[in-house]
Formats: structure tokens, C-alpha cells, sequence
């Protein structure tokens, strides 16, 4: 059985030592450097952002190139580079999730219809007003539940609309499109798969509406969140 002092001259010698000097010529280390910055990060990495790694002129397309190596690096691992709104970062693959859950029992935060019916509205139809999503709706939106989605950091006031009252025009963000392991709105799924993270049990928890607003729901609320998907 080999002892402690045996292993460790194993593994430096398998290993090495990382302050042996390197070139940003030599695009092995420069991949090593991009990859133990990813994954390390705790939010995704811009190509801006990588850039800075380097005091060299390490040029975006370069860092482009190593970072498609590295993806086919991990092809075969649990777990993934990605690209994303904001920029790369490691995840794991979506078939780990169940196991990994068991590691974390705390749920994530869930959202009600209301939120969620608003916020499909503001990323199938964006920039729209409250108006607007009102409108759609059918009901009146409480401002609870616009400012639920600006404090997740998932929607964020734009600019004006030119029109009496100059009411806010609401977007998505890149933190959303992040969250949802989208690159671009592009991407959005059909709106029947975002709504499967509503709680439907809670349905009413998030939307407190004035006592004389009209909260009747459209006759046919599936026509409703059909024109949001258009």
C-alpha cells in the first residue's frame, strides 16, 4: 500500500508545479488560464472580461477559439461550458440536476400565475407598458408583482413611451435570459414550457388588486396567453 509521502511525490509529478513561466504563445497555458478563470467565477465571464486576464494583446477571435476547445473538452463530463446572455460559465448538465438537488433541499424561489403570465408578456412582447400588459391581461397588475420581477432582476424600466403620463416601457434583462440558460430571446422556449415554473397553488398570493379594479379574467384565458407568444 503505497503511504502519504509516496503519494504526493505521485502527484507532483503528474502535476507539476503551475509557475513554470508561459508565453501567451503558448495556447495550451492560455486555455488552462481561461479555464480555471470560468471555473472559479460565480457569474458568467464576457469575452471583454476574459480579455482582461491576460496583460498581452490576446485578441477576442483567439479567446473564441480556445473557448470552443474548451467546450469539446467537456463534452463527455457532467459538466458543460455554456454561452450565455451576459457571457461563458461552467454548469452542470440539466440530467445531473435530480442528483444534485438532493445536496441542496432548499426549493427555489417559485412565482405565481399572475407573475408569471406578466412576465411572458414582457419578454414575448417587449418593450410594453404596465398599459399594455394590463391590456392583455385583462386584469388589472398590481404593482407588487412588477416590482417581484425588478427585484429578481429579471425585468428593468428601459425608456419612456411618448404618450401622456410618459408611463415606463419594461424589458427583460441578461440576468433573466441567464437564469433561464438562454444566449438571446431567440431562444425562448414555447410559452406552455415557461409556465410550467408558475405555482399554481399560490395564484393569488402575488396579485393584491385595488378593491375596485375589474379582476375578471378574459372568457377565454388560453386566447389571452396566446397573443403573447405571437
Amino acid at each position: 500500500m503505497l503511504n502519504s509521502s509516496h503519494n504526493q511525490e505521485a502527484y507532483f509529478k503528474r502535476c507539476g508545479s503551475m509557475s513554470t513561466p508561459s508565453t501567451i504563445s503558448d495556447l495550451k497555458y492560455l486555455k488552462i488560464v481561461l479555464e480555471t478563470a470560468l471555473l472559479t467565477a460565480q457569474e458568467p465571464l464576457s469575452l471583454a472580461v476574459l480579455k482582461k486576464l491576460f496583460a498581452e494583446d490576446v485578441t477576442i477571435a483567439l479567446i473564441s477559439d480556445i473557448l470552443v476547445d474548451i467546450q469539446a473538452d467537456w463534452c463527455d463530463k457532467g459538466i458543460e461550458l455554456v454561452k450565455l446572455a451576459s457571457g461563458w460559465r461552467f454548469r452542470a448538465r440539466a440530467e445531473f440536476t435530480p442528483y444534485l438537488n438532493r445536496l441542496s433541499p432548499e426549493k427555489p424561489p417559485r412565482y405565481s400565475r399572475a407573475v408569471m403570465e406578466t412576465l411572458a408578456i414582457i419578454a414575448y412582447k417587449q418593450p410594453v407598458t404596465r398599459g399594455d400588459i394590463e391590456a392583455i391581461r385583462g386584469v388589472s397588475v398590481s404593482s407588487n408583482i412588477v416590482q417581484t420581477l425588478l427585484e429578481r432582476g429579471w425585468v428593468e424600466v428601459i425608456g419612456h413611451k411618448d404618450v401622456p403620463g410618459r408611463p415606463g416601457l419594461y424589458a427583460t434583462t441578461r440576468k433573466f435570459l441567464d437564469d433561464l440558460s438562454f444566449a438571446s430571446l431567440e431562444q425562448l422556449p414555447p410559452l406552455a414550457e415557461l409556465e410550467t415554473l408558475i405555482v399554481s397553488d399560490s395564484a393569488q398570493q402575488d396579485e393584491q388588486l385595488p378593491a375596485n379594479a375589474d379582476q375578471r379574467p378574459l372568457d377565454d384565458e388560453a386566447d389571452n396567453l396566446e397573443l403573447v407568444a405571437e
